[in-house]
């Protein structure tokens, strides 16, 4: 190994990093992020229409697949808030937001499940207490 020539030297992790942020992606990259985005957008307005996605959940969706379409176009965005946050590469800050917004997700289904739990309960208990009735009345009247 020549220790005179630099490209056997090992890099530095600072330098390592800068490296990773400098790479600039390739034109198939960002068409596959701009193709899938789209679709993500057409998508959603499908389920919409066909009534298979909620009104209420329509903006979250339109809210991440234009959020993705606009940061596929724009990735100098992507990596400006990569170096803002100090993370080496933007694909790790991809799927830290992406697990974000589902751990967000199923926090949000829980609590929904959580409400729909205790309504189902107090709906069961008028109907017990409802039959119950019912069952004096008819009593009384035989």
């Amino acid at each position: 190994m020549n220790e005179a020539d630099p490209s056997s030297q090992a890099l530095s992790p600072e330098a390592l990093r800068e490296l990773f942020l400098a790479t600039a992606e390739g034109d198939s990259a960002r068409t596959l992020a701009v193709g899938g985005s789209v679709i993500l957008v057409a998508v959603v307005l499908w389920l919409v229409r066909t009534g298979r996605l909620r009104e209420e959940y329509t903006p979250i969706w339109m809210g991440v697949a234009v959020t993705l379409v606009v940061v596929s176009l724009r990735m100098e965005w992507l990596h400006a808030f990569t170096r803002a946050i100090g993370a080496w590469t933007s694909s790790s800050v991809i799927f830290f937001l992406g697990e974000v917004f589902l751990v967000t997700i199923c926090l949000n289904y829980a609590v929904r499940l959580s409400k729909a739990g205790t309504q189902l309960k107090n709906l069961a208990q008028e109907v017990a207490i409802l039959r119950s009735r019912v069952e004096e009345l008819e009593t009384e009247g035989s």
